[in-house]
């Protein structure tokens, strides 16, 4: 229930953003007796496909606190040792990052762990209870070198860019092609567009949204390896992400919420390798393994 709580929230957010800046810019009026107006629609298409990824990482860290009732560790009083050890470590990562020092949190689930935030000097890094309980020391701090990567690497700019470029494409294409039906396939000559433009727009953005997500999560599984790398780069060795990840792949990961999912350091299951948001286990060893450097 707090997902689909949290779900709507972002959903309503998006859509009273998009009103306004609509309002103020006047786009959206992309139809007309003479046809497209391609400009217009760009414009429009531009607009909605990035407003939905920008707010979401904006309040992704709200939003990944809440999803999974992550408890973020105060760094002046921490609880126990644990608690100590894991900000001490996360914040030692960061500096050798070079980036300033994400929030510490700890939240209760199987196996997996998290980076997120939208900007560099201020992200949060969220640790599982199962993977703390199911890993040794070097192990953890192997991942928590590897989330500490995501963010230094700007992982989730990236990715949300990369996310409203193909939304962009996705809502200016369909458009496109249902114009084309209604217009050409269906010969509706009237001022207005029929009901085929509409199913035609619903019927391409579904399609042409398959085929984005499997850009965007090749883009994801690239940004896997990279923080792999990164990870031996931050402790000098490539054994402990290796045996992190060897000890991963023996333990049922924890799901995430589907916002943030591509954060964590294990992915769901995907109907398809090319729809996987990483890579999978043995290849990212391979990677390592293979690395000239460290």
């Amino acid at each position: 229930m707090k997902r689909i709580v949290l779900f709507l929230i972002t959903n309503l957010a998006v859509m009273l953003v998009l009103s306004a800046s609509m309002s103020i810019l006047g786009v959206g009026r992309y139809m007309s007796a003479q046809g497209l107006d391609l400009t217009q629609l760009l414009i429009f298409s531009c607009l909605v496909g990035f407003t939905g990824s920008f707010i979401s990482l904006l309040m992704s860290k709200w939003m990944a606190k809440q999803s999974v009732n992550a408890r973020v560790i105060d760094p002046n009083a921490p609880a126990n040792a644990e608690e100590a050890w894991l900000v001490d470590t996360v914040h030692q990562l960061a500096d050798r990052a070079g980036i300033g020092r994400p929030e510490v949190a700890i939240y209760d689930g199987e196996p997996n762990a998290f980076a997120t935030g939208a900007f560099k000097n201020d992200a949060l890094v969220a640790v599982s209870t199962g993977l703390l309980r199911g890993m040794t020391e070097e192990e953890v701090m192997a991942v928590l070198g590897h989330e500490v990567a995501h963010i230094a690497n700007g992982d989730m700019v990236t990715l949300t860019l990369i996310q409203g470029v193909v939304n962009t494409f996705v809502i200016f294409l369909a458009r496109v092609a249902g114009y084309f039906v209604d217009r050409v396939l269906l010969r509706n000559e009237r001022d207005s567009v029929g009901i085929g433009y509409y199913v035609a727009v619903f019927v391409f953005e579904l399609i042409f949204g398959v085929l984005a997500s499997i850009i965007v999560a090749w883009f994801s599984r690239q940004r896997e390896y990279r923080a792999d790398a990164g990870s031996a780069q931050l402790l000098g060795s490539r054994q402990p992400m290796i045996h992190a990840l060897a000890r991963l792949g023996g333990m049922e990961p924890g799901a995430l919420p589907k916002n943030f999912e591509a954060a964590g350091i294990s992915g769901g299951g995907a109907v398809s390798a090319m729809f996987a948001s990483h890579p999978p286990i043995p290849a990212r060893i391979q990677a390592l393994q293979n690395a000239q450097s460290v």
